[in-house]
């Protein structure tokens, strides 16, 4: 699997990735091209932009903890976003929070993400004494906190409520507005730039902190750099389509699997790509080949799963 060179994998996802990208855009296209193609382009946008934060987030985020079975999810994000839609859903009713103008949805729940993560950041990671692991494990106390109150409240929705409102809980490509995609797409290209700018430094610092440290690395401003990308790259993304907690971890293992070293001037491309391909290409087969009526994100969220397991059990990868 790791025969070809890191170079060579490159170019052949980036081929299988717009040859499935122009497969999805072309196969069975008929009918009125002018409503059928805007649609697709616009699910294709959605899938692309979400395989560019989440694999990006994912690696970096694993890069500064110094563990590969760890996702940002850990900070509680995808479990503050079902407290928010549960929030909603149950003080509005779940039929008007579907009614709800997306922009507003969007604005208050990328608002709310990346304020819990600033706050988080400031109060655990900024003082003297405060530690990465303390943000670690206070963010996991946070996620474990935020699912309990969204299954209290659940469980006293009325059943139809509850059914409308479990469609949020998975990832969509079908509801993504327009508008919000190219902000999304605005903002998540602002933030890869700095992203990729620090690939260097990035790779100094999956040597380890001391190592770092001693090379000439600013190891805290780094970090807490690299946490609020992730964190606003993982908040733009829940919030335009819903939580993927286990995407990233599929596509970043199998990126450190292909590439098999650390350099992150190759990792983070061959993740994206690796995104795309997963998405793009499970979407299309879905459609055009089993006729699957579900989301592509429980079939991916189930195979990231048996990954994190596999991971975890081999003991290897920390």
């Amino acid at each position: 699997m790791t025969a070809l060179p890191p170079a060579a994998w490159l170019v052949v996802l980036g081929l299988a990735a717009v040859a499935l990208i122009a497969a999805f855009l072309l196969v069975d296209l008929d009918g009125n091209l002018a409503y059928v193609l805007p649609r697709r382009l616009n699910r294709i946008g959605a899938m692309v932009l979400v395989a560019v934060a989440v694999g990006v987030s994912t690696v970096l985020f694993q890069t500064v903890t110094g563990n590969r079975i760890l996702t940002p999810s850990i900070m509680g994000l995808d479990a503050l976003y079902i407290l928010i839609q549960t929030v909603l859903a149950f003080a509005l009713g779940a039929s008007t929070l579907l009614t709800l103008g997306a922009p507003i949805r969007f604005a208050v729940e990328v608002t709310l993400m990346v304020g819990f993560s600033w706050l988080l950041y400031r109060w655990l990671f900024t003082g003297h004494g405060r530690s990465l692991h303390l943000l670690l494990l206070v963010g996991i106390v946070f996620g474990v906190f935020f699912r309990g109150v969204s299954s209290l409240l659940q469980r006293l929705m009325d059943p139809s409520e509850f059914i409308i409102l479990q469609d949020l809980f998975f990832a969509s490509f079908n509801r993504v507005d327009p508008m919000l995609l190219l902000i999304s797409a605005v903002t998540v290209t602002v933030l890869c730039i700095p992203a990729w700018r620090l690939r260097h430094r990035l790779d100094v610092l999956a040597l380890g902190r001391d190592t770092a440290v001693g090379l000439g690395v600013d190891y805290r401003r780094t970090v807490t750099l690299v946490l609020v990308i992730c964190s606003v790259l993982v908040a733009v993304s829940t919030a335009l389509v819903g939580p993927a907690t286990f995407f990233g971890l599929l596509v970043s293992a199998l990126a450190y699997q292909l590439c098999n070293h650390f350099r992150h001037a190759v990792v983070l491309p061959v993740a994206v790509l690796l995104g795309v391909v997963a998405l793009v290409g499970g979407q299309l087969v879905l459609e055009q080949v089993f006729a699957f009526d579900t989301a592509l994100s429980i079939v991916i969220e189930f195979t990231g799963g048996l990954v994190f397991l596999v991971l975890l059990l081999k003991g290897r990868i920390r």
